[in-house]
């Protein structure tokens, strides 16, 4: 989970705007293209930046976390969303490709280990990266936990969130007939897929707002129409993934395996008030896990933009630079 709405507010207090020195589109197979940037110091330590979704996109703020002086910042669209092409396809397109698609540019780059950091459903495949690949992995920098669970889905798709936000949750619901709303995310997923693409955007725009509605601590249970491409294309890859399960093994995989980066460090900052990914995730995940240390931050909810998050991630970050942590 996780939209990418402009954060440069938030975080212009952090460091200057950062240009990229080197953008290029990666060919990884599947007939999928990928948009990859690196920005900051060549010689840096290297950080791989996970956004969240799926199919949010990357953004010029997400550099803004690291001191451009001593990281070695990564970036990506993951397939089908952002500057990657095929645009909102799902084709080819689950939790293992993009596993593959993140040792492909590390092995690109020739980065032995490095950094992951993400937030929402980036922390997600952040988590299943370095389960996947233990050796990879520096240290783990999460935000805004989520496990890919059944009983996550059913929070935000089924019904909980929307007891905080009734008037919101009416408004997602009410375009899908009553005899269908016992499955949000199964009734969304055939309309999204229908294949009348005005009638996707304007799904994809009802499934877009929900989610981008309730992200801020502030909100006020509405948010700005989202374009309309933007919006088809995260809501189907979002879709894809849920409607999936994301691809896993098992319900409850990600915490089944906490064992596999036992001797990864990481930290997780989380929103107290977060209504897309509650804080139970994240702390479920660091009791079992013995170097993975639990920021929690009051008064804020899920957006990476909520000056409360971006604070304490960029302290993280520094931290870590500063070889403190």
């Amino acid at each position: 989970m996780d939209r990418n709405p402009d954060q440069k507010r938030a975080v212009q207090f952090l460091y200057p705007p950062i240009d990229p020195y080197d953008q290029r589109m990666l060919d990884v197979g599947d007939s999928h293209r990928i948009y990859v940037e690196q920005c900051g110091n060549p010689e840096g330590l290297p950080v791989i930046v996970l956004h969240g979704g799926p199919g949010g996109g990357c953004s010029p703020a997400m550099r803004r976390y690291f001191d451009p002086r001593v990281y070695r910042i990564i970036l990506f669209d993951q397939r089908g969303c952002g500057r990657s092409r095929p645009h909102a396809s799902v084709e080819a397109n689950t939790t293992w490709h993009l596993v593959e698609d993140i040792e492909r540019i590390r092995t690109l780059f020739g980065i032995d280990r490095w950094y992951v950091f993400g937030g929402s459903w980036g922390a997600t495949l952040a988590l299943i990266y370095a389960q996947t690949h233990p050796e990879r992995a520096r240290h783990l920098i999460l935000r805004g936990v989520f496990t890919m669970t059944q009983a996550e889905l059913d929070w935000f798709y089924g019904g909980g969130a929307g007891k905080f936000w009734p008037e919101t949750w009416e408004r997602f619901v009410s375009p899908i007939p009553e005899e269908e709303r016992d499955d949000l995310i199964v009734a969304y997923h055939r309309r999204l897929f229908c294949g009348d693409v005005s009638a996707e955007m304007r799904y994809g725009r009802s499934w877009s707002a929900w989610e981008n509605a309730l992200a801020s601590i502030h909100s006020s249970g509405t948010s700005g129409e989202s374009p309309g491409e933007y919006a088809r294309a995260f809501a189907r890859l979002e879709n894809h993934y849920f409607v999936n399960g994301g691809f896993l093994e098992e319900d409850g995989q990600i915490l089944n395996r906490m064992d596999r980066i036992a001797k990864i460090p990481g930290i997780v900052v989380q929103g107290r008030y977060d209504m897309i990914c509650p804080p139970s995730a994240a702390w479920e995940i660091t009791a079992k896990w013995p170097l993975g240390e639990l920021r929690m931050v009051r008064n804020a909810g899920h957006a990476l933009s909520e000056p409360g998050i971006s604070a304490e991630l960029v302290r993280a970050m520094d931290q870590i630079g500063k070889g403190e942590i």
